[in-house]
């Protein structure tokens, strides 16, 4: 997915899979339950900001959600790669929702503030220099709480999505990108050790991380 030259149809076709796939490993659910939902607020519509948002499958998710509970969201979705934003941007729109080639320096320079951040699947792309880089940036950006959720490291992670992947998510990248993925992602202990004092890294679901900042607590 992140080569220039790849077929753009599959890596639509990846983007549209994301929901799925995201769906059946990543538990968002539960962690916007147990999170986001106890500290929005009704009496103001409150924003979002989504780091690495791909084709924006997650932006829609948590806007739904928190539509469903009766609270208003604004949530922004950016992405280093102008081809995720542009198929994010051709979906079907929706109130309170946006999208932008960005990235979190560009926001923290211009200002901008947001009462949650989160991320999907992003850290694992960066490297052991960036990760900090990218912590910084959300302590400026963020008034409120900063999630950050990520696969772990182990042979069984890889083991299982290769097995769940190969029969259902055929003529995209998921399978090669989603193994290379885990293959590349942290283990617990080295994500805590990259992350700046005041984050916390927890393990929410087996295989899952979970690293987390809340603002104006050490």
């Amino acid at each position: 997915m992140d080569d220039p030259a790849c077929d753009l149809r599959q890596l639509e076709r990846t983007y549209a899979q994301f929901e799925q796939v995201n769906a059946l490993v990543s538990g968002w659910e539960v962690v916007y339950r147990r999170e986001l939902r106890p500290r929005l607020r009704r009496d103001r519509a409150m924003t979002l900001l989504d780091i690495g948002c791909g084709g924006g499958d997650l932006a829609r998710q948590l806007l739904r959600w928190a539509a469903r509970d009766g609270f208003s969201l604004r949530v922004l979705g950016i992405d280093a790669d102008e081809r995720a934003i542009h198929y994010a941007q051709a979906q079907p729109p929706r109130s309170g929702l946006s999208f932008r080639a960005a990235l979190s320096g560009e926001l923290l320079r211009g200002g901008e503030r947001f009462d949650f951040i989160v991320s999907n699947h992003v850290l694992h792309h960066l490297t052991d220099a960036e990760v900090p880089e990218l912590l910084r940036d959300c302590e400026g950006l963020c008034r409120g709480v900063t999630l950050h959720s990520d696969i772990e490291r182990h042979p069984l992670a890889y083991a299982g999505f290769a097995l769940l992947a190969a029969p259902l998510f055929r003529d995209s990248f998921i399978l090669y990108d989603g193994t290379l993925s885990v293959r590349r992602s942290f283990r617990e202990d080295e994500l805590r050790r990259l992350a700046p004092a005041g984050w916390q890294v927890t393990r929410p679901f087996p295989f899952r991380l979970l690293l987390k900042h809340e603002a104006g607590r050490a």
